[in-house]
């Protein structure tokens, strides 16, 4: 019995080695034949993938959008009156650690804004607010904390702020705008600005003088006129 299923396997395996590709090249090959071999189709992925890639631009959206009111008195008053606006400022990032599902209980991942941080700060350190209206927004995992009713006078800091952004946008481009049209007109038919020809021209003749000078302190040094030029006979007195 073993014997029969020993043959009945080894003849699957050649019945399989004579319908494969190989085989099949290889008697073409031998009789010089071209045979045409089936390629193999690439399984084309579902549609359900397709969608979920299309979906990954997904991070600039806000995962969360909220408006507290934050006590701070609390945090602050039993901390001595030269400490107490940086705690307020730290009282606050622990509450928004903990409304807005912050797991690690990382304070580096609140985020506050420059004017939220200035309107604490505004009566100094010894007298922060006590409590404050604030809009909260989380973005990948970090929480961006800013003013919720925006005063008068920080919309016209922040108004004053923007429009120097754009001047001074707008001033980079008119300089380099201008100083492309000056190299433009300078360049002569060669290619090459007509200041720095004339900077190489004054290089190259101060070179030149500066040479001839060394050859002529040279030559005075080697013959005796030279070490006598600049003295003079002593004039004497003829006695009558």
């Amino acid at each position: 019995m073993m014997v029969e299923e020993v043959k009945k396997t080894e003849s699957k395996k050649l019945e399989e080695f004579k319908e494969s590709d190989e085989n099949k090249k290889a008697i073409a090959e031998s009789e010089g034949k071209a045979v045409e071999v089936k390629k193999e189709r690439k399984e084309s992925t579902p549609a359900v993938t397709k969608v979920k890639k299309k979906g990954k631009k997904t991070e600039g959206k806000a995962e969360l959008e909220r408006e507290y009111i934050v006590p701070l008195r609390k945090g602050f008053l039993n901390v001595p009156h030269y400490r107490r606006a940086k705690k307020a400022v730290k009282t606050l990032k622990e509450f928004m650690v903990r409304h807005m599902n912050i797991r690690d209980g990382d304070t580096r991942k609140v985020k506050i804004n420059i004017h939220l941080n200035n309107e604490i700060w505004f009566r100094g350190i010894k007298k922060p607010l006590t409590k404050i209206k604030v809009k909260a927004k989380k973005i990948g995992g970090i929480v961006y904390v800013e003013l919720a009713d925006v005063p008068k006078v920080v919309k016209f800091k922040m108004a004053r702020e923007e429009k120097v952004k754009m001047a001074s946008v707008v001033d980079k481009k008119g300089a380099k705008k201008t100083e492309k049209e000056k190299v433009e007109a300078d360049k002569d038919k060669d290619g090459v600005d007509d200041k720095k020809e004339e900077d190489e021209r004054k290089k190259a003749g101060a070179e030149k003088a500066a040479s001839v000078a060394k050859e002529k302190n040279r030559d005075l040094k080697r013959t005796a006129q030279g070490k006598h030029a600049q003295k003079t006979v002593p004039v004497r007195k003829v006695l009558k």
